[in-house]
């Protein structure tokens, strides 16, 4: 024996998922129509903050670190280009 169910169906199939993507619609228009606003204010002046911090000795240990790894990595090729020529291989 089946016992049938009576489901609550909307008078309009789909109704729900349109409103709801017009929803989505609105909100991404709204918030793109915000962005100008915020971006014409220029943001915070950092200036005074930045400019008591100085890089250059960071920069320079940070190229001599990177000078000192490729100094290591050429002459572990030159060796290995000297053994396989004394190798014969």
């Amino acid at each position: 024996m089946v016992i049938w169910r009576c489901q609550a169906v909307p008078a309009v199939p789909g109704f729900f998922g349109v409103k709801k993507m017009l929803k989505t619609l609105m909100l991404s228009i709204l918030s793109f129509l915000a962005i100008p606003a915020f971006a014409a204010t220029g943001g915070p002046d950092l200036s005074s903050l930045t400019a008591a911090i100085d890089f250059g000795p960071v920069t320079a240990a940070v190229l001599g670190v990177a000078a000192a790894l490729i100094y290591v990595y050429i002459a572990w090729k030159g060796a290995r280009l000297v053994l396989n020529a004394v190798k014969g291989g």
